[in-house]
Order: C-alpha cells, then sequence, then structure tokens
C-alpha cells in the first residue's frame, strides 16, 4: 500500500465482503490504492498509533499492511485464532495490539516482540464481538454474545461483569476521550450508556447513566465523537443516528436511499464529520452541521463492513 510519508496525512481504509481492502483519497473520492485480503472478508481495520501500519483482522488472522510501501501483499502475519478475529485497536504508543473473537477471548500482542504469538489471553465463555480500550491504557471493554460487557484490568487480571439486557448479544462498544462515558448496543437496537470512574488504585466501576431505545432492528456499531458531545448508532434498519450526550436527545437520523445495513462509522478529530460503511458497497462521508453527503467512497464490489479513519497528526512518543 502506498500514501505520502508525511505523518500528519489523512488515511481512510474500507474492508469487506469482496476480499479487498481499499485506501482513498478523502477529499476526492478517488480510490488511491487496493489491496486483496484473500482468505476471508476484512471484519475490522485500525490505523497504528504512528500510521505505519493497519491491521485487519480476518477469519483466523489479523494481517498488517504496510501503508509506506507499494505493496499489496501483508507484511505481518499473526495467526492462532480458531475463527473469526472481530475487533481490533492499538495502545495508543503502538506497544501492543488488542484483539477480540469468535473464540470466546481477547487478546494482547506485544508489537515490539519478533514472536507473532500471543502474549496474554482473557477467556469469556460466549464469542467475543467488540472490544475497546479505556484511555489509561490498563483496561479493556469486552462484548460478547451471551450479553456480557467484561471490564477487564489488564494490570491486576481483574474482571468486573455486568448484563445490561438479558438474552441479547453486545455488538459494539465504546469509550469516550475522557474516560468519563462508555456506550454498548446490542442486537435489540439498544444502546445503553454508563458513567466510568477510575480508582487511584483498584478497577474502574461502571454506573448506569441512559438507555436508548437507538433502533427498531439490529444495532450493529458505536461510536462516541472526540469531543465526547456526540454518539452514533449504526443499523440493519439501513440508518445511522446521531445522538447528543448532554441528554442523548436525536440530533438527526443519516439515510440514504440505497444505503442498507450501515456497519461502521468513524468520526472526524474535530467531531464536524462521520464516515459510514454500508452494505450497498459505498462508503460516505456526512456533514453533521447539515446532515448532508459530502463525499461517496465507491468500488468495492460487495458490503464494506470495516472501515479506519485518521486525521490526526502523529504524536512524538519516547523509544521503545
Amino acid at each position: 500500500m502506498t500514501n505520502s510519508s508525511n505523518s500528519d496525512q489523512v488515511i481512510l481504509a474500507t474492508g469487506g465482503y469482496d476480499h479487498t481492502i481499499k485506501l482513498w483519497q478523502v477529499n476526492s473520492g478517488v480510490c488511491r490504492h487496493t489491496a486483496q485480503h484473500t482468505e476471508s472478508q476484512v471484519n475490522a481495520l485500525a490505523i497504528t498509533p504512528d500510521k505505519q501500519l493497519l491491521a485487519a483482522a480476518g477469519h483466523q488472522h489479523i494481517r498488517m499492511y504496510d501503508l509506506m510501501s507499494n505493496s499489496t501483499s501483508p507484511v505481518i502475519n499473526y495467526e492462532g485464532m480458531t475463527k473469526n478475529v472481530s475487533s481490533v485497536g492499538f495502545h495508543e504508543e503502538g506497544k501492543w495490539m488488542f484483539t477480540g473473537g469468535e473464540d470466546c477471548s481477547a487478546r494482547i500482542w506485544d508489537l515490539r516482540s519478533k514472536n507473532l504469538q500471543c502474549q496474554r489471553i482473557f477467556q469469556v465463555s460466549s464469542p467475543v464481538n467488540c472490544v475497546c480500550l479505556h484511555p489509561n491504557q490498563s483496561e479493556l471493554i469486552v462484548g460478547d454474545q451471551g450479553g456480557i460487557i467484561h471490564l477487564w484490568d489488564l494490570k491486576t487480571d481483574h474482571n468486573e461483569q455486568l448484563i445490561p439486557e438479558p438474552d441479547s448479544s453486545i455488538q459494539s462498544v465504546s469509550i469516550d476521550p475522557e474516560g468519563k462515558m462508555v456506550a454498548a448496543v446490542n442486537n435489540k437496537g439498544s444502546c445503553f450508556i454508563w458513567s466510568i470512574t477510575t480508582a487511584e488504585c483498584g478497577p474502574s466501576k461502571l454506573s448506569p447513566r441512559h438507555h436508548i431505545v437507538a433502533h427498531r432492528c439490529y444495532a450493529l456499531s458505536c461510536s462516541l465523537s472526540p469531543d465526547s458531545k456526540l454518539l452514533v448508532t449504526c443499523s440493519a434498519d439501513q440508518t445511522a443516528r446521531l445522538w447528543e450526550t448532554e441528554n442523548f436527545s436525536l440530533v438527526m437520523e443519516l439515510k440514504h436511499g440505497t444505503q442498507r445495513w450501515v456497519w461502521d462509522a468513524a468520526f472526524s478529530a474535530d467531531s464536524k464529520y462521520l464516515l459510514t460503511a454500508c452494505s450497498d458497497n459505498i462508503a460516505r462521508l456526512w456533514n453533521l452541521d447539515t446532515g448532508n453527503i459530502e463525499r461517496e467512497y465507491s468500488g468495492h464490489q460487495k458490503a464494506i463492513t470495516a472501515l479506519a479513519y485518521s486525521d490526526t497528526p502523529v504524536q512524538s512518543t519516547p523509544n521503545l
């Protein structure tokens, strides 16, 4: 994959059921590069903090693509999972990667090690659909198909659990950048929000804050905005819905006549734009001031199920 070497560049990557990953020029909507992900569909995408690599979660593996090279082949392959990998993300300094999968586990992978084996495994009783990292970099929030949300303290291995709605499946979890609020959506279209408090010693605690009947059918993902003022929920009902987090009232419904299932979404760093990935093979850039579509990214042959976006400058980090 090829990109400018400028670390301040804007990166938009999409992947899905057509076994390809595409990089886009965000302003023009032109596809800059296509890489093959031949062995499976793409379940999730994440960009490393230094913007050097793109991680693609698939069936029984994670593939890492070099964003700075012309190669269309993965440069690192992480194996060892027995089923689909559903979620992937990174420590803020790029020291390690976390994943979740249908093998009922969340995993930690040390990116500094030449040994590509998983370093830590958190085993649960149901397939893991989603994982997100607390801004304190020491707790993972894990959602599973049994309807349980797990708060895994990486320092102590302590695990707190809660079940917001019985007989449901947690599809997506998100935490705001300040680490004060957690949102989760399930397969019944419900969205739950908690306040999160972190003690000086001991695990964080989740306190119920709000419940939204966000969609009338399957919710697929949720994300809190970088400024913590907005929440987006995406659904099989062909919409993405935007909520403000002060009182969780509906701000707008983002809907297009052809878009079908909305699988994934990502905010711009200024929280003024939203990108969505849809079953009509198109990704869209929405202006959240007007609700209008600013750009469409068309080129996939099947549903786009995952996207990754970064428009923030790379922060200088200490030598690892």
